[in-house]
């Protein structure tokens, strides 16, 4: 692998290993494998049609499943993807593997998504580890981007960090969650999180963090792919 596509973004996520029942269960969630690219038949909720599901699902769909470490970013041109997926490599190789405190689904704001209880240390630590550690790889924003980025209304800690690290919910204002839905309101938002945390109290079990997933998006109008997972040392 050569010198990174202009418009490829690349991704450091936290993605629970595709054979384990946490990935199958987030992505039929969302309707979207990102391992295989398939799309998934979204289980049904009492009261929501298919068509509303997959409406509610596609911003999640884009991503895919996962928790984010490090923001979508391109390459720096100075850099190409051979060089910075060995450098990941030997980032994770440093790593110890953990637990997650249990997951529950919860409300962000008006969207679901996998949470933990509590702020874990070394969930913070990986997270905080990851935006510095691979901050020389990211290209700059262009105006777009941080206009895009900086839309919402941000704290000056948040537009600091915006313009530091390219995205404003790093470090102290770092959340850990595994998104499941768009923006929706009551009843939906109700009956979506009570159906989801039915399924994942069938699949309860610790969950280990024991590798980075790295994911790619081609090009702006394309849904974001695993391209490699690597395992803690």
């Amino acid at each position: 692998m050569g010198a990174p596509i202009a418009a490829a973004r690349y991704a450091l996520y936290f993605a629970p290993a595709p054979e384990t029942a946490l990935w199958r269960f987030g992505s039929a969630a969302i309707g979207y494998d990102a391992a295989t690219g398939a799309d998934l038949p979204i289980p049904a909720v009492a009261g929501m049609s298919p068509e509303r599901l997959l409406e509610i699902t596609a911003e999640p769909r884009r991503y895919g499943f996962h928790a984010t470490l490090k923001p979508p970013f391109r390459l720096a041109d100075s850099t190409d993807v051979a060089g910075f997926l060995d450098a990941v490599a030997r980032f994770a190789a440093e790593r110890r593997p953990f637990e997650l405190p249990d997951l529950r689904v919860a409300a962000i704001g008006d969207f679901l998504a996998l949470m933990v209880a509590g702020r874990p240390q070394a969930l913070h630590d990986l997270a905080d580890a990851c935006v510095e550690s691979f901050d020389p790889w990211r290209a700059a924003m262009d105006a777009a981007e941080a206009a895009r980025r900086g839309a919402a209304g941000l704290s000056e800690r948040e537009r600091d960090h915006l313009a530091r690290w390219g995205y404003p919910y790093v470090f102290d204002r770092f959340r850990f969650h595994m998104t499941l839905s768009g923006r929706l309101g009551d009843p939906e938002r109700s009956a979506l999180a009570d159906a989801l945390s039915d399924r994942l109290a069938a699949i309860a079990a610790p969950v280990p963090v024991d590798a980075i997933t790295v994911f790619v998006q081609p090009d702006p109008a394309a849904r974001f792919r695993v391209l490699a997972r690597f395992p803690f040392g």
